[in-house]
């Protein structure tokens, strides 16, 4: 497979295994590339994106250094020097009931969250949705019977969409867990991106500084 390259850039390759303890959520990092200042990173097994020195992903990765030969990264609060071929482990304390998320440049969060136990969904934090929403691609993909729902209409920015009310056993983000979560799941093209609306942000206390958001279960 070959992956974009920086103009100039020396290559290295490197592995950062980050596992978030109780065994919930595990975030993969590849540094593909490095150079002066910048770091090509593939996260959580997306395309690879180029960082530059004090950029954060919308995962919460931080890029504090970088240079021809290392990368420095911060996650959860830890930082590690990542050189050639070298495999690292970081940990978030388990059953926290709280996560921290990071603002991406044009100023939105997202959240990488795993629904019912089993499926990675990536959500826009949305406090204008009044319930965590999703696409009927992404609700096949995590095996959701959602014409099983109640049968809404639903108003999207393209027009009106048949959509379906359903529970979700389980949603988690982080180190926040919350079970039997109202959903919409929208046909056709009416919405093309996951929304974590109120059904989850309404049961969490919710502080913003600057570009980080924390999220603490209140319930």
């Amino acid at each position: 497979m070959r992956y974009p390259l920086l103009k100039n850039a020396v290559h290295s390759i490197a592995l950062l295994s980050v596992t978030l303890a109780g065994g919930a959520h595990a975030l993969d990092i590849q540094v593909l590339a490095l150079t002066s200042d910048k770091a090509v990173l593939a996260i959580g097994g997306g395309k690879p994106r180029t960082m530059k020195v004090g950029q954060i992903s919308p995962d919460g990765v931080k890029l504090i250094s970088a240079d021809t030969r290392a990368a420095v990264i911060e996650f959860a609060g830890k930082r590690q020097t990542l050189v050639m071929g070298e495999s690292l482990s970081l940990a978030q304390p388990a059953g926290s009931g709280s996560t921290t998320l990071y603002a991406d440049s044009g100023g939105h969060f997202f959240a990488t969250a795993t629904v019912n136990g089993s499926s990675t969904i990536r959500f826009l934090v949305d406090t204008g949705a009044s319930m965590v929403s999703l696409g009927n691609g992404e609700a096949k993909r995590a095996g959701l019977d959602y014409t099983k729902g109640e049968r809404v209409v639903l108003m999207t920015a393209n027009g009106a969409t048949t959509a379906y009310k359903i529970k979700l056993n389980s949603v988690k983000v982080g180190g926040i867990t919350l079970t039997n979560v109202d959903a919409l799941v929208a046909e056709g093209d009416g919405l093309n991106m996951g929304l974590l609306g109120m059904s989850f942000l309404n049961r969490l206390e919710m502080k913003r500084d600057g570009d980080t958001m924390t999220l603490t279960r209140r319930y």
